[in-house]
């Protein structure tokens, strides 16, 4: 998480809705080694006390967590450079905005047999904002199809235990400044500048 607490002072209530909103992450996990990685959808709760996920068999995060393992959720969104020219003022330095929320506790396995439950909550989640596109469900899959699919992935949860965020909007400059920049970073590089920008317009916190 940035450093600054200006860029950190967003409710944990704005930070879950925003994780749960999202629906994907980096899950990440610490070995002797280089930390294990898995981009992964997922299932926040209501209370933003636990995430439901799963992993295919083969993933390495799989044996480690056999125990349950200590794990951070890292969740993106928004992100672009903006230029010192943007601002109106004098004597500026380049930056880059984003919003990051990160998700850290327990990674336990659960029994094999809650996995259709799990996958059933999580793509009816994700269908809904689709509508109104009628909403897919397992039960259009033949029964070999989901049986083999199911043999491949294992379910799990994270006891959520900590929340960080960060939501770098140019808080740090005047609000003539921070709109000026906001006005010119669609026009820029990086992900959902759109989005970003808009973000960028909110008043500070």
């Amino acid at each position: 998480m940035h450093p600054n607490p200006q860029f950190r002072q967003a409710e944990r209530t704005r930070a879950l809705a925003f994780a749960r909103a999202r629906g994907f992450g980096l899950l990440t996990v610490s070995t002797e080694g280089a930390p294990l990685l898995a981009h992964v959808p997922f299932l926040l709760s209501e209370a933003g006390d636990s995430v439901d996920l799963h992993l295919v068999r083969s993933n390495p995060i799989c044996r480690t967590a056999r125990d349950g393992v200590a794990a951070t959720l890292a969740v993106t969104g928004p992100d672009g450079y903006v230029s010192p020219d943007w601002y109106g003022l004098e004597d500026q330095v380049p930056t880059w905005n984003y919003v990051a929320v990160h998700l850290t506790g327990m990674l336990i396995p659960l029994p094999v047999e809650t996995l259709p439950d799990m996958l059933a909550r999580q793509s009816a989640a994700f269908e809904a904002r689709l509508a109104p596109k009628p909403a897919w469900t397992m039960d259009k899959m033949s029964t070999e199809t989901r049986a083999r699919f199911l043999r491949m992935i294992l379910p799990f949860r994270m006891q959520v235990s900590e929340v960080q965020s960060t939501f770098k909007l140019n808080q740090n400059k005047p609000d003539a400044a921070r709109h000026a920049a906001a006005g010119h970073v669609a026009q820029g590089f990086g992900s959902e500048l759109d989005a970003l920008a808009s973000l960028m317009r909110e008043p500070p916190g």
